[in-house]
């Protein structure tokens, strides 16, 4: 017999070790516990979402107890926007009287708010379930990703389709055929604040197209002001933010994790989208390519012209892309990077105080992650504002994901990794470990 779902969650909650929460998933399938991993799934696949912003916790009396299957009746709703605005607040605070308060805060909420809060992923239910329970596995959001050509120079060959890299925010937005628009970052994480970008898909979205899936970039008048409004609650002022694209690919196919139509016909195929409709989305575009072979000399002086103007005009450098390549949701070389730079996420595990006009501030970030396989440790002291020395020093930022860009990473002789001149460039989210 399966156990209650909010005990299942309480017991995952008091063991720290993998291991331990490992065995406690693998009981509950073993027991047959349906309601335990279809509200695992509705929680952890970033492709679901319920439109709701504000989940409440209980804290009157119990109520008499609230069903799954009607729960989930409610959820359905809630998915398809059935239910939307006050009518769905209301469902929500009748489900909320209905439930005990064990059911509510320590499950159904849960649910609600996307986040099981039990140190388990989908990934590690995935890894539980694969071989024997297979249909209780969580479907993995992701999508196609970039090597960088410096450890590909061997594929830097032949006709490739150039352009710019933006330096902005990877956007994966997910149109339906009844007019759902959905936005997530390129880790599955939902995104909110840009309506302006959604209203306008939506005006020019036609009923009962195919459900397709718009891979773009979203650029604001600067980085840092962009990263403060992805994910704000309120005083969100993200207007000015265009959504630019470079890729399109049915939603069919991007579940599945892949798609075999080639790159050159899905630039042909997402600039006519955008054409179509660009009088109604005056705050997307397209990002422009250009064919050059690169086995030539005229080639090779277009692509050198194509590289310096971009980073003359302020971008991160170039992307280069195989027109004969398929679209496959997983970092591949059929897309590599050009960069005069490099830029690495890592994560802050110390603050070190400054020296002379730094002491009493932050001096340095240390930071730590692992880039292309390589284990980077390195002292990050540049590129801050007085402000935020004092700021960093102050309210500690470890276990934050930091932007750092450097010339290079380079070998020490205990076979550790570090970067040649690291300098700050900004955090990639707003709480520990979120990367965006």
């Amino acid at each position: 017999m399966s156990d209650p779902c909010y005990q299942v969650i309480r017991a995952l909650e008091t063991h720290n070790l993998r291991t331990n929460k490992e065995q406690i998933i693998l009981a509950q399938a073993e027991a047959g516990n349906e309601e335990f991993f279809d509200g695992c799934r509705l929680a952890l696949d970033p492709m679901t979402t319920f439109g709701l912003k504000q989940i409440p916790e209980k804290t009157d009396e119990d109520g008499p107890g609230l069903h799954y299957n009607n729960f989930s009746l409610i959820i359905s709703c809630l998915i398809t926007r059935d239910l939307t605005g006050n009518a769905a607040r209301d469902a929500v605070a009748e489900m909320m009287k209905e439930s005990t308060k064990e059911q509510w805060n320590d499950w159904y909420r849960r649910i609600l708010i996307k986040d099981l809060r039990c140190g388990v992923s989908e990934k590690t239910v995935n890894k539980v379930v694969e071989k024997n329970y297979a249909t209780y596995a969580i479907p993995i959001f992701g999508c196609q990703l970039a090597h960088d050509s410096a450890n590909h120079e061997s594929k830097v060959q032949g006709q490739k389709l150039i352009e710019v890299k933006l330096d902005g925010v990877r956007v994966i937005t997910i149109v339906y055929p009844d007019g759902r628009i959905n936005m997530f970052s390129r880790n599955g994480k939902e995104l909110v604040n840009f309506p302006h970008i959604v209203e306008q898909i939506a005006a020019a979205f036609t009923d009962g197209e195919e459900a397709m899936v718009l891979d773009g970039e979203i650029m604001s008048s600067s980085f840092q002001d962009l990263m403060k409004q992805v994910h704000r609650k309120d005083n969100v002022k993200a207007g000015d933010a265009i959504l630019n694209l470079f890729d399109i690919l049915p939603l069919a196919d991007f579940e599945k994790g892949s798609w075999s139509r080639k790159q050159s016909q899905r630039t042909q195929m997402v600039t006519n989208w955008v054409t179509k409709r660009q009088h109604l989305m005056p705050n997307v575009t397209v990002v422009a390519q250009e064919l050059v072979d690169l086995d030539t000399e005229e080639g090779n002086k277009r692509f050198s012209e194509i590289n310096a103007k971009a980073v003359a005009g302020g971008y991160e450098g170039i992307m280069i892309k195989d027109p004969e390549a398929p679209y496959e949701c997983k970092r591949t070389a059929s897309w590599l990077k050009l960069k005069p730079f490099i830029e690495v996420s890592l994560t802050v595990v110390a603050t070190e105080e400054g020296t002379g006009k730094n002491v009493g501030k932050m001096g340095a970030l240390v930071c730590e992650g692992v880039d292309d396989g390589k284990a980077i440790r390195v002292n990050v002291g540049s590129g801050f504002t007085d402000e935020q020395r004092d700021e960093f020093w102050s309210c500690r930022v470890d276990g934050h994901i930091v932007e750092v860009r450097a010339d290079a990473i380079t070998q020490n002789q205990d076979g550790t990794y570090s970067l040649r001149f690291p300098r700050f460039k900004g955090f990639r989210g707003f709480t520990q470990g979120e990367k965006l």
